[in-house]
């Protein structure tokens, strides 16, 4: 049978991947409820493929052929429930139905039982790459029925992007909401990288002091380098070599720093707690947006400068190889944050999640694609060399750098949130003896509420003496 889909929603995202699709040779039926949309997408890129304009969904259905995939590009929430509604009189049994946007999870777990019981298929698909990555080829994250997932694996291999080992980032992900809860992972770590890019762009521009012109030779030096390659190093370099038309400044000077999110940070936040792992490093990046959101406050508060112990400058190469190395080490953990919290629910949920492969996935196409993620690859294959040598990048003298950064940034009044939370993470896991002892004492103290011993098994609890 020919290859086809049909696309619901032609905003940027929806029009590159139906476009996508008809150039990989797929028959491809396009609905947005303003037809202005469809119509220009046609005008405008009809030669793409074959792409049939419908101004219906009756006549979406009757230019498919079951089992017809459909695949919805709407906001998340209640408008993927009342597209699906709306849609389902005009499906047949055996029909797919894709939500590629960026669901919770847990309301594609619902909407893949509801389905069920009218036998229409559904699959969450996280899709990752942006605009161009839409178009171009993006990662995709599909999870749900796998048997469907079957039926549209041939479009899917052709539209993904290559992941630069001769296969292609899409793979079936896993059972339930699992596509969505991936991407939602996936989501989690952009907002820890891009927060700790951040912070190093704050420590060259307020304590190195270096032009923009120089940040972005920095930056674009680091894009290229093992440790530190990825997109979002790319596009950071050519930020900095942005000009504002209106007024001739560096763009990114005339910004108002006060970074806006959509809720799958969050989410990341609410299922690591949920799930008992810590994401410091991701926690820190979400609460740095909600932070600068409070743009006014910050303004008032920021008459009284900081109390300066003693010299603290630093010289300016010097400070660079630090930076570097603090970041380095950062991501490192911000993307380690992110696969445990892969790790854990996988196996509570027992959804058998493919970590090395989800790590493949992300080398293409999408947002957080970087060097790192080759080594997380081996590394979750169970190969022990190359652990350890992740491991060994923390340790003489980039540890050292690490915690001269995060000094540095403490004396001088430079928050950084993400660094600090990424090196708290650090040696959390490195002590083997924490102060919770005294947390269990005190909850015994005022509630009863017991606690174990290290020298035998069992709860226990003391009558504390009050005075």
């Amino acid at each position: 049978m020919q290859m086809q889909l049909g696309v619901i929603g032609l905003g940027t995202m929806g029009a590159n991947l139906a476009r996508n699709a008809a150039r990989n040779g797929a028959k491809v039926a396009i609905f947005n409820r303003t037809t202005e949309k469809t119509d220009a997408l046609i005008r405008d890129h009809g030669k793409d493929g074959n792409m049939i304009p419908v101004k219906s969904f009756a006549e979406l259905a009757a230019s498919l052929e079951s089992p017809r995939p459909i695949l919805l590009m709407v906001k998340a929430g209640e408008a993927v429930d009342a597209m699906i509604a709306e849609l389902l009189p005009h499906l047949s049994p055996g029909d797919i139905i894709i939500d590629a946007g960026n669901s919770h999870w847990r309301d594609t777990e619902r909407r893949q039982k509801e389905l069920k019981e009218k036998n229409i298929h559904f699959i969450g698909m996280g899709v990752s790459g942006g605009e161009e990555g839409a178009l171009n080829g993006p990662s995709m994250m599909p999870g749900g029925d796998k048997a469907a997932y079957d039926v549209l694996s041939p479009l899917l291999q052709k539209m993904a992007a290559d992941d630069g080992q001769g296969g292609k980032c899409v793979t079936y992900v896993g059972p339930g909401g699992t596509g969505h809860f991936v991407k939602m992972v996936h989501n989690g770590i952009e907002y820890g990288v891009m927060q700790l890019i951040a912070e190093a762009y704050h420590l060259l521009k307020d304590l190195g002091k270096y032009p923009n012109t120089r940040i972005a030779e920095i930056f674009s030096a680091w894009s290229k380098s093992d440790e530190l390659r990825g997109f979002l190093m790319e596009i950071t370099a050519h930020v900095f070599k942005e000009k504002d038309p209106e007024t001739g400044k560096d763009l990114i000077d005339v910004i108002k720093d006060s970074a806006g999110q959509k809720g799958t940070g969050k989410w990341t936040t609410d299922a690591a707690m949920q799930y008992g792992v810590a994401v410091p490093t991701i926690t820190a990046a979400v609460d740095a947006r909600i932070m600068s959101s409070a743009k006014d406050f910050r303004v008032a508060q920021s008459v009284s400068p900081p109390l300066v112990a003693g010299d603290v400058d630093v010289d300016q190469t010097e400070l660079l190889s630090l930076v570097r190395t603090a970041l380095e080490l950062g991501l490192m953990n911000a993307y380690g944050q992110g696969f445990q919290l892969l790790s854990v629910p996988s196996q509570e949920e027992k959804w058998n999640l493919n970590i090395s492969d989800i790590a493949r996935i992300w080398r293409g196409g999408c947002i957080i694609r970087s060097g790192i993620l080759e080594q997380y690859q081996v590394a979750f294959t169970g190969d022990q060399k190359m652990a350890a040598q992740m491991r060994a990048r923390f340790d003489g003298e980039k540890q050292i750098a690490w915690r001269h950064v995060i000094a540095l940034g403490a004396l001088r009044g430079i928050p950084l949130p993400a660094m600090s939370a990424s090196l708290s993470y650090y040696d959390s896991y490195r002590t083997a003896r924490l102060p919770q002892n005294l947390i269990q004492a005190q909850r015994d103290f005022f509630g009863a509420h017991t606690f174990e011993r290290l020298d035998k098994p069992g709860p226990f609890h003391t009558h504390w003496k009050s005075s």
